[in-house]
């Protein structure tokens, strides 16, 4: 495990006090938490850009064309 030092304005590190006792868990936990899930969300990001960049457009409109051009239910309907 490593060790990070951080500069964080007083508001900022008094909001983090608040809400890690609030939740229950350590300041440490809180901002564990925090930085986790915008990782993901940057990751998620990352992976579904280049899953796109994959896809052709020809591939797609084949596999939409197989779908059959029925009308919704009337409980589908919007």
């Amino acid at each position: 495990m490593s060790t990070l030092s951080v500069r964080l304005p007083d508001s900022m590190h008094k909001k983090i006090r608040e809400l890690a006792k609030k939740e229950g868990i350590s300041m440490n936990q809180l901002i564990n938490s925090a930085v986790s899930e915008k990782l993901a969300a940057l990751m998620t990001v990352e992976y579904l850009k280049a899953k796109g960049e994959l896809g052709s457009r020809d591939k797609f409109e084949n596999v939409l064309s197989k779908v059959p051009a029925d009308k919704p239910e009337e409980r589908d309907k919007l």
